[in-house]
């Protein structure tokens, strides 16, 4: 699967069934080549003007399925 691919797909915490957003950034372990965190925008593009949130970091053991259309994550918000 590409970046842009994985990017395009809605993030929802399982917890809450709340959607986080798209994913924006990910982070690799540099000794085996895998995706260790995928991150998340804290706050809406266009409400970042009032107040930003940190990106929302969700390690990688945390993310329960990657569909099609969706990434489903167990996470505390």
């Amino acid at each position: 699967m590409l970046f842009s691919e994985l990017k395009c797909k809605d993030v929802i915490n399982v917890r809450d069934c709340k959607k986080l957003g798209h994913v924006c950034d990910l982070e690799f372990d540099e000794c085996s080549g895998c995706i260790s965190k995928i991150m998340v925008p804290g706050c809406n593009q266009w409400l970042s003007f009032l107040r930003c949130e940190p990106n929302i970091v969700i390690p990688y053991k945390d993310i329960r399925q990657i569909g099609p259309d969706i990434i489903l994550v167990d996470i505390n918000c």
